[in-house]
């Protein structure tokens, strides 16, 4: 195979010698070809390549280490989401994974950005030995012109190898698999794994760790531009219609997953898209449903009849996280350029299946910060015998696990620029009404497409508003082309005395959770917090 568009600096400039045939930086179609010819992946009858990830169908958590040096040693937000590993662990897991790359066939190299503003864009070259991951990566990352390509000098460098297997003991980590980034090194080691996904999370830690002492505020949020050139920023975790809900025909999409927010614009991090497929519907997501019958869309754990080909985006049986990697100009109204102007609304989706958050509500800059360290959304009874309640889901910063640095440096970076831009902010409830989770219903879509819609345009701010008791937030009382029955959340329940209780146990929670964040922020977050309603 001849490779194509190869940069002057080659990988011996970062020390790193093998005998692999080296395809760099191959185009949608090569990828394609080389995958099926390797027996990665088959196409399916509508033309996007349909790969399996084996056993990790998703991120592995506790598998992901920071080297702790002195480059990270204050820098970091130790914890859970931010585990150490000792730079003598690195540099031993460095040196296997180089042994590693000797003895390759074939390695497939991806030079790329992060970040669709020049300014604030990181250089990114990407080693895989799958050519599927190198097409995800090319995918998912922005694509540089071929001029740029020439004289590419990566700032960082990501190596991915499924094939690899860590040693514990030697390597400082918990099982065979290990993403391991090291910040002193500008190196991000990745292991034990087929999942795509861990590539790009990588590049947003990477950015997220990089760009607030710049000024510039690192966001996992999808973003979207309205016909008068209106900025929205749709900050959610997984499952409250960050992707869908930014997916508007009437309006131009950023992107739907990493952005930042610089003194002049929003700007994507990403050239693609990487979208849930499980139950997706022509009716409800069409721009993202066609995604799933062009060629260069990458599908993740999607099931694929063996004879015709035909794709079964409702069978869960190899991930309820089944995905697809697309360029985002598969979207027939993305941003050419990738970015647009700086915010004017701030939507904090949340799918709340406890049913006592409104559909729609207005914070202030205080209770923006406030709901942005809490990132609260609920996941549903799973099938778990004996699990009947709710779960509560406090992810800070709607994404935690890639939040590098102490939550409050985001917080405060954030709460400055809703200041400064007079950016309007909304908490959305994509969750339940009616009652919790197994009584109540979810919230119609109908419906929070018409409240999202009365909050861009600017006609909500114009709506009666009441407070909300329990958590102070501002509530539109009626809304035209809404039942006005499902912006007050008691009212929906039957029994008024168990939404009480039940919104007494989701404030406990809120403040139980904000306890951590209290020493870091002033007066005015505090007071943002719930309260337990009194009763009559």
């Amino acid at each position: 195979m001849v490779s194509e568009r190869i940069p002057d600096a080659g990988l011996e400039r970062q020390g790193i010698e093998t005998r692999a045939d080296l395809h760099w930086n191959l185009t949608t179609a090569r990828l394609v070809e080389a995958a099926v010819a390797r027996g990665e992946g088959k196409l399916s009858a509508d033309g996007p390549l349909v790969v399996e990830t084996g056993p990790h169908t998703g991120r592995s958590v506790k598998d992901r280490f920071i080297v702790r040096d002195a480059e990270t040693e204050s820098t970091i937000w130790w914890g859970k989401s931010n585990q150490a590993m000792e730079p003598e662990h690195f540099a031993a897991l460095k040196a296997d994974f180089v042994k590693a790359l000797v003895d390759k066939e074939d390695l497939y190299v991806q030079d790329l950005f992060g970040g669709s503003q020049p300014e604030h864009r990181v250089r990114v070259r990407v080693i895989n030995e799958f050519a599927w991951h190198n097409l995800f990566i090319r995918t998912m990352l922005v694509r540089p012109e071929e001029y740029e390509l020439k004289g590419f000098e990566a700032d960082y460098t990501i190596i991915d190898l499924p094939s690899f297997r860590a040693d514990p003991d030697r390597h400082g980590c918990r099982s065979e698999t290990v993403i391991a980034v090291s910040f002193t090194e500008k190196l991000i080691l990745i292991g034990g794994t087929r999942y795509g996904g861990e590539m790009k999370k990588s590049v947003f830690s990477l950015l997220n760790y990089l760009l607030p002492p710049a000024g510039v505020m690192p966001m996992h949020c999808s973003a979207n531009i309205g016909p008068d050139g209106d900025t929205a920023v749709f900050f959610g975790l997984s499952g409250t219609g960050k992707t869908t809900l930014s997916a508007d025909a009437s309006r131009t999409l950023i992107g739907d997953d990493e952005h930042g927010w610089s003194d002049t614009a929003v700007f994507n991090f990403e050239g693609g898209c990487y979208a849930k497929m499980i139950r997706l519907s022509a009716d409800a997501e069409p721009e993202i449903f066609a995604t799933t019958k062009r060629f260069g869309t990458v599908l993740e754990n999607v099931v694929m009849d063996g004879v015709t080909r035909q794709l079964d985006l409702d069978d869960a049986s190899l991930a309820e996280n089944s995905r697809a990697a697309y360029p985002i100009d598969f979207i027939p109204n993305a941003s050419d350029a990738n970015l647009g102007p700086v915010p004017r609304n701030m939507i904090f989706l949340t799918a709340d299946a406890y049913g006592v958050l409104p559909p729609i509500a207005k914070l202030t800059p205080d209770q923006a910060m406030y709901h942005f360290l809490s990132g609260y959304t609920a996941r549903v009874a799973g099938t778990e015998i004996g699990v009947v309640e709710p779960d509560a889901t406090f992810s800070t910063c709607f994404g935690a696990p890639f939040m590098p640095r102490q939550p409050w440096v985001y917080g405060n970076l954030l709460k400055e620029r809703i200041a400064k831009g007079g950016v309007d902010c909304w908490l959305v409830n994509t969750g339940w009404t009616g009652g919790k989770y197994g009584t109540g219903h979810r919230m119609p879509i109908k419906a929070t497409r018409a409240l999202l819609a009365a909050a861009l345009d600017g006609s909500l701010n114009d709506a009666e508003f009441r407070t909300d008791p329990n958590f102070g937030f501002e509530v539109p009382v009626s809304v035209p082309g809404v039942d006005a029955t499902i912006l007050d959340p008691r009212e929906t329940w039957a029994d008024k005395g168990s939404y009480d209780d039940t919104a007494a146990r989701l404030v406990d929670q809120f403040v139980e959770n904000f306890a951590q964040f209290e020493p870091h922020v002033d007066e005015g977050v505090r007071q943002a917090a719930p309260v337990v309603m009194q009763p009559a």
